[in-house]
């Protein structure tokens, strides 16, 4: 059903599609599993923000590490604009402490020797730099045999720009590109036909997997707890949304 918050392009913002809406759709989906190819070496995960890859392809990560593969992250932002007018942080401060989460999330994982670049283009405005950031993501993710992106039709607009460049890159390098939803669950609904479940395929997290995913996600706290009282400094990613990245699979398209 169209809402009056997808006609004004506030997909986000609106009420969203509850976890207990979508566990028992995904419970009947046949989608084959993501097989990560014996041949790659390395691969890079794109985000748009710190977070955005642990909640979207941490399980994926992790498969990939266990292969032996390499990863390599590469994120678009240092996420200082999450709490535009904090009465707590400024946004350099804000900045610093996501960059920190990142690295504490990639040792909970256990993949502290993973390859971090931060191109540090401006949180929130990711989608102003189009051609650089092809340019910047391209450079970045040269020599690795796949890539792994936020969707690039996540709603969230910097995902949006982060995707398409990631799939940019990967034309350009030809490498394989497999994108991972992340506002997509707060915003469409099981059977959506805005989003390519054709398409899909299932990451399977085993139980530990899903236990350190769900230590990794925990390590975000400026994002999951508030930052003080005021309403500016409230919780970015609220139980009801990071309920959506607690399951025993995640999904990629392709």
């Amino acid at each position: 059903m169209t809402t009056a918050a997808d006609r004004i392009g506030d997909r986000i913002a609106a009420p969203g599609t509850g976890e207990a809406d979508w566990a028992p759709w995904l419970a009947t989906r046949q989608w084959p599993a993501w097989q990560p190819d014996p041949a790659w070496q390395r691969v890079a995960v794109v985000a748009a923000h710190p977070d955005d890859e642990v909640l979207g392809a941490a399980g994926a990560m992790l498969q990939l590490a266990a292969a032996g593969v390499a990863v390599q992250l590469v994120v678009v932002t240092d996420g200082e604009a999450s709490h535009p007018g904090s009465t707590v942080l400024t946004p350099g401060e804000l900045a610093g402490r996501r960059v920190g989460e990142t690295r504490a999330a990639l040792a909970v994982l256990g993949l502290s020797t993973a390859g971090v670049t931060r191109l540090g283009l401006p949180d929130s405005g990711v989608a102003a730099h189009g051609d650089e950031l092809v340019r910047l993501v391209t450079s970045a993710v040269t020599g690795a045999d796949a890539l792994l992106s936020v969707w690039s039709h996540d709603a969230h607009p910097d995902h949006e720009a982060t995707g398409r460049a990631a799939v940019a890159a990967g034309r350009e390098l030809g490498v394989p590109v497999w994108q991972f939803p992340v506002w997509t669950w707060h915003w469409a609904e099981p059977d959506d036909p805005r989003v390519p479940w054709a398409d899909a395929v299932r990451v399977a997290l085993p139980t530990a997997a899903r236990a350190a995913k769900r230590a990794a996600v925990a390590t975000f706290v400026t994002q999951v707890h508030p930052l003080g009282p005021d309403p500016a400094d409230a919780a970015v990613l609220s139980p009801g949304f990071l309920a959506h990245f607690d399951r025993d699979s995640e999904v990629l398209f392709r």
